[in-house]
């Protein structure tokens, strides 16, 4: 007998092959081929509807949350199944007790709270028998972060790391690889991750290899020096031999538009010539991080607390908005970016509320102020922990990346609360793909895009057993209403649930139904060597 039927229904398998109509079986947590007269302990009539593999997010910041009510809501409810998390560099493992205060500050944007057993999380097999404890609605894969190694070895320090150093990274991070991690991953952007050398990267990418690992970047810029950094990330591929995921892949700031087209052709370059190279991508014409993005990121090499004491300071101020505003200081400005204030939404900003859903020139305005003297008020005020949107990307940009035979889908969401105001691509990423580039821009078929969310992501990144309807698969199923699939996200609205989701099963079990969880826990730790 089966645990669950579903019939009648129109399944889409992730190959991309077109919908055919038939039975879906699960017998415990797997997929099984049933035939006609098979019985059933549930039956699901799905006539009507649609049955596709449950949506594998392939850039998620959700271990950042893990085991809460909100982690289960934002990822539930737009059908993720399964999440690879520790992106951008910012795992939440392993950490070093004597440098917790430094991860945790940096870490902040993505949650609003710290588990007390995060002090014992010395090593990743640690971090992992409290994970596995933790209720979950999808599946976790977690790579780790290159900040977070480098603060448990060496603090904030803004410098290369020593002989000494990058050997106990790598001790730490093969430590890792055997127990389970996915992979490594960077935010070179950040500090301290942006402190590396393309050496540092490189040595610690080769300690992947023999797990098959996966190397992870958020690249040194997204927006006049991304051509550079393309070439720099596909370099660590190339010389450690491991596969390439291009993180949130996009071109930022309007004088940069149209330099994808140099990108997408490196990728595809690197692919003929061997190396593994893909790229994820989120729906969305604004991009989302740090409202501390702003300021460049050798200021922040001695902490989040010097930096807001320094804010405090006018002549600080004055040198410090001279550069922003200078075209020709080096680093991703995401002042610039954004064409200047009136295109920097606050989106958190815990100690000042009344900031939060208002672009940063509208709230200067409302308080009387410059708006940069606004900006780093909010700084000081929320100790340069405060969220941002930034309006800096082009739509026919957005829609070329997502066309490449390569990309895949990442939401890139930073989920602090379901009560907080962030990215409407934290609760709305997998639905919105399909809305937007199948129901509004006609750029897929149905078929492609399911492919993109689940299959093509699982071969892409090595996930077993999952983001396909075959038989003694893993049961992750998404049942749902082309006709009423909705994502009701907006930015000014950004955690809002989809409509037309009527079913999400994990591990063969019922998740989420009509729009509510269940209360079923089927998510497991993804073990990737195993």
């Amino acid at each position: 007998m089966l645990d669950i039927l579903i019939k009648n229904a129109k399944i889409i398998d992730g190959t991309g092959l077109p919908v055919v109509e038939g039975n879906v079986g699960i017998r415990g947590d797997k997929i099984v081929y049933p035939t006609e007269e098979q019985a059933a302990k549930k039956v699901i009539d799905a006539a009507g509807r649609m049955v596709s593999p449950g949506f594998i997010d392939a850039h998620s910041h959700g271990d950042l949350i893990l085991g809460t009510e909100s982690a289960h809501l934002f990822k539930t409810n737009q059908g993720v199944t399964t999440e690879v998390t520790g992106q951008c560099g910012l795992s939440i493992a392993p950490t070093n007790p004597a440098y917790l205060d430094l991860v945790q500050h940096l870490l902040s944007l993505g949650t609003a709270s710290f588990p007390d057993d995060m002090v014992n999380w010395n090593n990743f097999s640690r971090y992992l028998e409290y994970a596995d404890k933790q209720p979950k609605t999808a599946n976790v894969m977690m790579y780790v972060g290159h900040s977070t190694l480098r603060i448990a070895v060496m603090g904030f320090a803004n410098r290369v790391a020593t002989d000494e150093e990058l050997e106990q990274m790598k001790a730490i991070l093969k430590d890792a690889m055997e127990h389970g991690a996915a992979g490594f991953s960077t935010g070179l952007i950040y500090t301290p991750s942006c402190y590396a050398d393309e050496r540092e990267v490189v040595e610690l990418a080769k300690v992947i290899k023999p797990y098959h690992g996966i190397y992870a970047s958020h690249m040194r810029n997204e927006s006049y020096d991304i051509i550079k950094s393309v070439r720099e990330t596909i370099d660590v591929g190339r010389k450690a031999g491991v596969t390439v995921d291009i993180s949130h892949h996009k071109t930022l700031g309007k004088a940069n538009w149209g330099l994808q087209k140099e990108t997408l052709r490196l990728i595809q370059e690197a692919r003929d010539e061997g190396i593994n190279v893909v790229c994820d991508q989120y729906p969305y014409t604004c991009n989302m991080t740090h409202l501390n993005a702003c300021i460049p990121p050798w200021y922040f090499d001695q902490g989040f607390d010097i930096m807001t004491e320094q804010l405090k300071d006018p002549e600080f101020r004055a040198k410090l908005r001279k550069e922003m505003e200078d075209p020709e200081t080096p680093y991703d400005n995401y002042y610039l970016n954004a064409g200047g204030w009136s295109g920097v939404f606050v989106s958190s900003s815990t100690q000042t509320p009344q900031a939060e859903g208002k672009f940063i020139s509208e709230y200067a305005a409302e308080i009387g102020k410059d708006p940069w003297d606004a900006f780093f008020e909010l700084m000081v005020e929320n100790k340069c922990s405060s969220g941002g949107v930034y309006s800096s990307m082009c739509e026919a940009d957005v829609c070329e990346i997502a066309s490449a035979p390569f990309c895949i889908v990442g939401s890139d969401g930073l989920t602090r609360s379901w009560e907080e105001k962030g990215h409407p691509r934290a609760s709305a990423t997998f639905p919105h793909a399909i809305t937007y580039f199948v129901k509004e821009k006609k750029l897929f078929t149905l078929e492609h895009m399911i492919r993109k969310m689940t299959g093509l992501t699982a071969d892409s990144l090595s996930i077993k057993r999952k983001g396909y309807i075959r038989d003694g698969y893993d049961a992750d199923l998404v049942i749902f209403d082309y006709d009423r699939l909705k994502d009701t996200a907006t930015y000014t609205n950004s955690n809002s649930l989809t409509e037309g989701i009527d079913y999400v099963l994990v591990n063969g079990q019922i998740v989420y139904e009509d729009m509510k969880l269940t209360g079923i826990y089927s998510g497991k730790m993804i073990r990737h060597n195993a």
